[in-house]
């Protein structure tokens, strides 16, 4: 009878301890699951007792990236120029490249000018209410808003998978399982950092526009044709050059003097060989 008692305590003592031992493991496999970069990538469903969160669509401004190309022709380039200075000025914009070129029929002024999203509309016009004709003028604007929604969702999210791994990391009691959960960790930190940076590249291409702006003056070009030289300067030109092909000729002979010795010794051998057949044909006839 006291044997059979020890050996019923013994049972329910291993039967507690597997019951504990069992959920710290199904904890871990509640949250492995989930947190794999594919399962996150495709909005899986997320860790057991957090919630999964969304931001709504109503709560968020509509994203908007403008960006525009205008030409310009004008009379007066370095006017135009300085007034667009100081449109850049008022509207708080600045120029990302500033490039002058010229040419003998026109010189042109290619300027990228990044301005407040709030101001893109007022400062194109004022612009064309300048001097100058617009010859080209093209303006885009792409909805971005699906994107922010998806992006700040994701985020948050991997936020709330990588807390629960920090949590379980804590209860984790072999090696095996710490190891598992700081790799599965380290995996959405890369993916909460790669989310973090897109957001902010377009944050940055919605909060300032991109104008590409070309201010371009056409130059009164004439044909010019060239003075010739007068019969005493084209004698002397044409003596100086016919000697200066005559020593480079010389030159390029002076080169090929391995060529020479060769010629110089088949010459004799070419000789005796002719005067060896000559001789040989004598005998025969």
């Amino acid at each position: 009878m006291k044997y059979s008692w020890i050996a019923l305590s013994a049972c329910r003592i291993f039967w507690g301890c597997g019951q504990n031992s069992s959920k710290q493991s199904s904890d871990f496999a509640s949250l492995e699951q989930p947190a794999t970069p594919e399962t996150l990538e495709s909005g899986g469903e997320p860790p057991q007792g957090s919630e999964n969160l969304e931001v709504k669509p109503e709560l968020i401004q509509k994203k908007v990236i403008k960006d525009g190309r205008i030409n310009i022709k004008v009379s007066e380039l370095e006017v135009t120029k300085i007034r667009v200075d100081s449109l850049v000025a008022r509207h708080q914009a600045y120029y990302s490249n500033e490039r002058l070129s010229n040419s003998d029929y026109e010189s042109t002024y290619n300027l990228q000018i990044r301005i407040p999203s709030l101001n893109f509309e007022k400062f194109i016009e004022e612009l064309e209410s300048g001097e100058g004709e617009v010859m080209f003028k093209n303006i885009d604007a792409r909805d971005v808003t699906e994107e922010f929604i998806d992006l700040e969702t994701r985020l948050a999210n991997k936020r709330d998978y990588l807390k629960k791994y920090n949590d379980l990391l804590k209860q984790a009691k072999s090696v095996k399982d710490i190891l598992e959960i700081e790799e599965k960790s380290r995996v959405i930190e890369e993916e909460i950092e790669s989310a973090e940076g897109r957001l902010k590249y377009l944050s940055n291409l919605v909060a300032f526009s991109t104008l590409d702006l070309s201010i371009t003056k056409e130059k009164g070009y004439t044909y010019r044709a060239r003075n010739k030289n007068d019969f005493g300067e084209r004698l002397k030109f044409s003596l100086s050059s016919g000697w200066f092909g005559f020593v480079d000729f010389l030159l390029f002979l002076l080169k090929l003097w391995p060529f020479w010795i060769l010629l110089a010794l088949m010459i004799p051998l070419w000789k005796r060989f002719r005067a060896w057949r000559k001789s040989r044909r004598n005998r025969t006839s």
